[in-house]
């Protein structure tokens, strides 16, 4: 099951990149963004959005004045995670809001797990979360890593795209959260900082202790039982 992840998935899986692994270096793409169109009505409901690289940065815009929400919940198989998302990186915090209310994260993985670096989850080897990804759209969003915040313990960050991708275009259907004691700051200035654990990183300990295969992998699945909206 393992290796179908990377036939179905692999234009949309992480780039975040420790001391052993690069990010690939590709010609850049033109930008994507147009004008707000009737595709991207604020008006029209939700669940009738297909997302994609034209639409998303003006559907974001939108969702973020009328979904507040930036503290969620996420429930694993060792314990109770809770993070809070940063108001000043809205497409980012809108996209995870938007995701946990789309229940996209229910029953995904921790798939990536590195110890005194971070863990990686959001994502899984399985048909129906590759179904849900579907039914959400393709897209990425943009890197928004001048805000402040830093790869210190604890915080959430958005990986990069695997794609051509000069630019560390955010892969926006996995996160990964720093566990690394005194943060990960090379990672600083090429992903984004959105949020940050306010309570659990005990549980984050837990997760990266637990044994890997070569590709950094639980040998035990470790799953995200459920991600859901505090306030």
């Amino acid at each position: 099951m393992r290796i179908l992840i990377i036939l179905f998935l692999g234009s949309t899986l992480f780039s975040c990149e420790d001391k052993k692994t690069k990010v690939n270096k590709i010609v850049p793409k033109k930008s994507t963004s147009t004008p707000l169109t009737k595709d991207v009505n604020p008006e029209k409901k939700e669940s009738d959005f297909i997302l994609n690289d034209k639409n998303v940065m003006e559907f974001f815009l939108a969702y973020d004045k009328k979904h507040l929400e930036s503290t969620v919940r996420i429930t694993t198989d060792f314990g109770l995670i809770d993070i809070r998302l940063f108001e000043a990186t809205k497409f980012h915090r809108s996209n995870f809001i938007y995701l946990t209310k789309k229940k996209y994260f229910d029953q995904t993985q921790f798939y990536r797990v590195i110890p005194n670096f971070v863990i990686q989850g959001g994502n899984s080897d399985d048909r129906p979360t590759l179904r849900k990804r579907q039914k959400i759209g393709k897209y990425l969003l943009p890197n928004d890593h001048d805000k402040g915040f830093k790869h210190n313990r604890g915080m959430v960050s958005m990986p990069s795209s695997s794609i051509e991708n000069p630019y560390k275009l955010a892969s926006p259907f996995e996160f990964f959260i720093v566990q690394q004691q005194g943060g990960a700051h090379h990672l600083d200035g090429d992903y984004t900082v959105f949020g940050t654990v306010i309570n659990g990183m005990d549980v984050v300990d837990k997760i990266a202790a637990v044994p890997t295969d070569s590709s950094d992998w639980p040998l035990q699945n470790v799953f995200i039982q459920k991600v859901e909206i505090l306030e």
